[in-house]
């Protein structure tokens, strides 16, 4: 028994001489170096999926920023081909009104020749029958026209469409401008009052009265004074057209007239409007 002691004793000592023997110090070292380790690894673990959170979501944010960047870009291209588009009308346009300003222009221009052609012809025939305005003769200017205005009592006789002679030396100045003046047109126009025609024989109305005598006048320039007849025309106005709405003698008288309605050629203007 002793012997088998013995040698259990010597395994032992021989089995304790082959370990490391670790002081109580460097085995709480050891465990403190495994604690610490652990709780890093925890750390760093707990890094690791705030890292792969934070990843995902910024995957997500670029997805988002990716989409919301090719949106813009698409708006952009749209943003600027209308902005081609839109420079391109307006190119145009400012060149359409460019040229319309252009022709307004030349359409005043045009409006102010009338014009001033107009006030001429005026004072040439207030100059040429100023002998005639004590006598029912007026001269005037409405709408770019020159209006000749002439009593009936200056040119016929009561009731009568035959000019008399006061009349002819009124209308012989008249043509004589005229025919200085080969770009005017020349309507003349008959005018009566109210009152209805009795016992005229042809003549069966004002409307036939008022024909006639700017027919009267219309022979008269062109058979006697030699005034184009391709540039006059001939109207009747009846009663419709008074310059004085009253029933007295002195409205009544103003309204029989005859009218010499002078046009300046628009040839000029006609061609710009067309344009």
């Amino acid at each position: 028994m002793k012997i088998k002691y013995y040698l259990l004793a010597g395994i032992f000592c021989c089995t304790l001489h082959s370990c490391v023997v670790l002081s109580p110090k460097k085995y709480k070292n050891l465990l403190a170096e495994r604690d610490s380790l652990s709780t890093r690894t925890t750390s760093l673990e707990a890094q690791v999926s705030a890292l792969q959170a934070d990843t995902t979501h910024l995957h997500r944010q670029l997805a988002d920023l990716q989409n919301s960047y090719n949106t813009l870009n698409t708006n952009y291209n749209k943003l600027n081909d209308n902005y081609s588009n839109t420079s391109s009308k307006v190119s145009e346009l400012s060149s359409d009104l460019q040229k319309r300003e252009a022709r307004l222009k030349e359409v005043e221009d045009a409006l102010k020749k009338r014009d001033a052609a107009s006030a001429a012809l005026r004072d040439k025939l207030q100059k040429a029958l100023l002998g005639f305005q004590n006598s029912g003769l007026t001269v005037d200017i409405r709408d770019g026209k020159v209006y000749v205005s002439l009593a009936d009592k200056l040119l016929f006789p009561s009731g009568s469409i035959v000019i008399d002679q006061h009349g002819k030396d009124a209308l012989v100045q008249l043509a004589a401008v005229l025919n200085k003046e080969p770009d005017i047109n020349i309507a003349v126009e008959g005018h009566t009052d109210i009152k209805k025609v009795n016992n005229l024989g042809q003549i069966k109305d004002n409307w036939d009265l008022s024909v006639l005598r700017a027919t009267s006048v219309t022979r008269f320039l062109t058979e006697s004074q030699g005034v184009d007849p391709h540039r006059l025309t001939a109207t009747g106005k009846s009663q419709y057209q008074p310059v004085d709405p009253g029933t007295t003698p002195d409205a009544l008288a103003k309204n029989r007239r005859i009218e010499i309605v002078l046009t300046p050629k628009l040839d000029e203007i006609y061609n710009l409007i067309k344009q």
